[in-house]
């Protein structure tokens, strides 16, 4: 496929915890997951040659199409990014971090489903342990797939999650909330499709119909999940880079940022990523920990 706009593969996977790549190929980037609809999970692998992307799914054949597009939706190819760099120039401010980070794009969960059960796990410990959790998750439930000779195991499917009853480091009500997830999946409430049909607070008012999922949780798998480009928060760190962005005295209201930021649009989410990874370097350099926001972890994504 042609990326449209700047697309850099290899720049991409720097950031946001990298994919893994084939050990024999550097620069060929795996995900595996299971693919919406949930009757398998894929691997799919991702090459960039000159302005192309090359897809190489490992999947059975009636899925395979589905996983292609679920890869491309996780690193946000499957969206016209041409307006990104004209964007930039509205705000000199965002114009140097785009230039400074590759015209970056933001990574997302594999799917809505992943990112809330990413979130259920996480929540009140660290990102180190949830990362760790999940991945052992996908290697004792999930699927594994065989690419190039190499293992690559999936986050477990709704329907393996259903059957779990306890999982080593996660409390019992996690996972009970678990299963109010994988249930919201196969239901459809956690489907990419439905979520980006319907408005934008219609979508985080039926996310926040699922337990263990409110405001803040509920923001993060539309925006880092769905993959909405246009949305918008208004967590501390985003109201920060806004005041960086436009210069401003004083951190703005939600209302005043809403306002400013709608120069940014259509990929108004784009820009508040961006914004997010410069308030963290800063923070970093002034040696302060920065606070939370959505954000992907890194394996397994799948």
């Amino acid at each position: 496929m042609t990326p449209l706009g700047p697309f850099d593969l290899a720049n991409q996977n720097r950031y946001f915890n990298p994919w893994p790549e084939l050990a024999g190929e550097p620069g060929a980037v795996v995900m595996a997951f299971p693919v919406e609809g949930w009757a398998g999970s894929a691997a799919v692998v991702l090459r960039q040659r000159g302005d192309e992307v090359d897809v190489q799914v490992e999947a059975p054949a009636g899925i395979a199409d589905d996983a292609a597009g679920q890869a491309l939706a996780a690193i946000s190819l499957d969206v016209d990014g041409r307006p990104w760099p004209e964007i930039g120039g509205r705000t000199p401010w965002l114009g140097e971090l785009q230039r400074r980070h590759g015209f970056l794009r933001p990574t997302m969960f594999h799917s809505p489903y992943e990112a809330a059960a990413a979130f259920v796990i996480g929540h009140r410990i660290s990102i180190v342990q949830t990362r760790r959790i999940r991945a052992r998750m996908a290697e004792e439930i999930g699927e594994t797939i065989e690419v190039a000779g190499e293992r690559f195991a999936a986050f477990p499917d709704p329907e393996s999650i259903l059957g779990v009853r306890h999982v080593d480091g996660v409390a019992d009500a996690k996972v009970e909330r678990l299963h109010g997830v994988a249930r919201a999946a196969l239901d459809g409430l956690l489907d990419r499709a439905h979520l980006r049909s319907i408005p934008e607070a219609e979508a985080l008012a039926e996310l926040q119909t699922i337990a263990g999922i409110g405001p803040f949780f509920a923001d993060a798998i539309l925006y880092r999940g769905v993959g909405v480009p246009t949305g918008t928060t208004h967590d501390p760190m985003t109201l920060e880079g806004v005041q960086r962005a436009f210069d401003l005295p004083a951190v703005p209201t939600p209302a005043e940022a809403d306002r400013l930021t709608g120069a940014w649009q259509p990929l108004r989410m784009w820009a508040l990523v961006l914004l997010h990874l410069a308030v963290r370097e800063e923070h970093g350099r002034e040696g302060v920990r920065a606070g939370a926001a959505p954000r992907p972890s890194r394996r397994p994504r799948g």
